[in-house]
């Protein structure tokens, strides 16, 4: 029942809060500078224990999608082994204000910890303030907002890393030289986005300069829109040499047409994949290699986070560190990113090892 009680007067609170905030007229992209304040009590984790009974909710850029079935997935089996409540809710499709309604549920709710990952940077940014001024604390991942809208940034791995990942795969498969094209989600995502500006950046080292990038196309991690988009690149570039898709939905897609086509085994294929999505493509030629960091880990990390802010272990400042369960101790960073490590290839030498 003491649950129960204190999760009304969260409720109570949030409705203040809410209704302060939209009379000021605070926005995350607010020119001024003022951020919401975020709730909880810094001296609460000086056990330096996770408190018990946490709700703590995932919000993927869409449900039913692989990637965010497995990585929400890591974050329930984190969120038991701290004997907190689980729930993951979101939309079924990746646009940038789809998660609006979501967050504003959740705050309403009462959600101790919202991990979020983000469709568009400043989209969802009113909507996480307020969840904020509830008490919520709100730690993004895989996807990061606007840094002053959340509490931290779960990081899969740094976005330099990805780019210079992603330039060198594709590099080494069409020998160097040759046009390329980058099929991504959707044009508002913020770490897409990232990644691509640091491609293009990549690409003009020394050793790239015989790599021409003729366009970049959005399939809206749909399935069938980046199976079309795909289709539509080889129409439009016969001599294309090269696809990089840094999404889990478009290279799996892109390899499902380059496997049907006239295209196999002669335009190559890398990105962003899940094992088990691109297992068959790698054994029939169709890719020769793609990388992923584990997804699992990512919302298993980002629980943990989530869970020591809410607990007041740590309050999301440059230097503190904290202990993720199995995964160890990590360090947060500048503008409050963790970062998960570096991102694993996948090849026919060892797909077979991991499952997810």
């Amino acid at each position: 029942m003491r649950g129960m009680r204190t999760r009304r007067m969260r409720l109570g609170a949030s409705a203040v809060a809410l209704s302060a905030l939209m009379l000021s007229a605070v926005a995350c992209a607010s020119d001024d500078g003022d951020t919401p304040a975020a709730g909880g009590n810094a001296s609460a984790g000086a056990s330096g224990k996770i408190k018990e009974g946490l709700s703590v909710a995932f919000l993927p850029k869409q449900v039913n999608n692989p990637y965010f079935t497995v990585s929400d997935g890591g974050g329930k089996a984190a969120v038991e082994e701290f004997k907190g409540e689980y729930k993951e809710v979101g939309p079924s499709e990746a646009s940038a204000s789809s998660q609006v309604s979501y967050i504003n549920t959740l705050t309403q709710q009462g959600s101790d910890v919202i991990a979020i990952s983000a469709n568009d940077p400043n989209a969802i940014c009113g909507a996480v303030n307020q969840a904020r001024q509830g008490g919520a604390k709100v730690v993004t991942f895989d996807s990061d907002t606007n840094k002053d809208c959340r509490d931290l940034f779960v990081n899969q791995v740094t976005a330099q890393g990805i780019a210079e990942n992603q330039v060198k795969l594709i590099s080494d498969q069409i020998g160097g030289a040759g046009k390329i094209a980058i099929l991504s989600a959707t044009a508002n995502a913020t770490n897409q986005n990232a990644w691509i500006e640091l491609m293009k950046t990549e690409l003009k080292k020394p050793e790239y300069s015989k790599i021409e990038l003729v366009t970049t196309v959005y399939g809206d991690d749909q399935d069938q829109k980046s199976f079309q988009e795909t289709q539509g690149l080889l129409s439009s570039y016969p001599d294309l040499k090269g696809i990089i898709s840094p999404t889990t939905v478009g290279v799996a897609a892109a390899a499902r047409y380059l496997s049907g086509s006239q295209y196999k085994g002669k335009v190559a294929l890398t990105g962003l994949g899940t094992p088990n999505q691109m297992r068959e493509f790698v054994k029939d030629g169709t890719v020769k290699n793609f990388a992923l960091w584990s997804p699992a880990d990512l919302g298993y990390l980002a629980a943990y986070a989530g869970a020591a802010l809410a607990s007041g272990m740590i309050t999301g400042k440059e230097g503190e560190k904290f202990t993720a369960g199995k995964l160890g101790e990590y360090t947060i960073g500048a503008d409050g990113v963790v970062v998960l490590g570096p991102p694993t290839v996948f090849d026919a030498s060892n797909i077979d090892q991991f499952n997810f």
